[in-house]
């Protein structure tokens, strides 16, 4: 019974979802995956700047995006041909829901969800003169 009414009270409000606030500045080979991103964009943007002389590139993932980083980051691996390696951390990440009423009498209130993330580090190597791999 608590759960219809609270339901019901919801209905009076409406959300609006703020965005994860970012630990660190984003930086030009920072890559942040949503639901609605071009995949074959953020693929070639990635390989961008690999080409051009960026040694790693950080592919990050919240949420329901998770799995397009994976992928983006996997792709990008396959197409090195064993040049690009990846290495990825997972971490859990707040996130706020503000609440604003459809009725002036009541008042706006928030709420914070916890969300998982990913970070993936898609970076080049290369070998030595004798030939054992190393990072670049």
């Amino acid at each position: 019974m608590a759960e219809k009414s609270q339901q019901k009270s919801e209905e009076s409000f409406v959300r609006q979802r703020r965005g994860p606030q970012r630990q660190t500045p984003k930086q030009k080979n920072d890559i942040y995956v949503n639901k609605q991103s071009d995949f074959k964009f953020q693929l070639e943007r990635a390989q961008k700047l690999l080409d051009s002389g960026w040694n790693e590139v950080f592919i990050h993932g919240l949420g329901a995006a998770i799995n397009r980083a994976v992928n983006l980051a996997l792709q990008l691996e396959q197409e090195g041909h064993g040049s690009i390696q990846i290495s990825a951390q997972t971490s859990s990440t707040q996130v706020v829901d503000d609440f604003r009423p459809l009725d002036e009498e009541q008042e706006s209130y928030s709420e914070t969800r916890t969300k998982s993330s990913i970070k993936i580090k898609v970076y080049k190597i290369c070998t030595d003169e004798s030939g054992v791999l190393t990072k670049t």
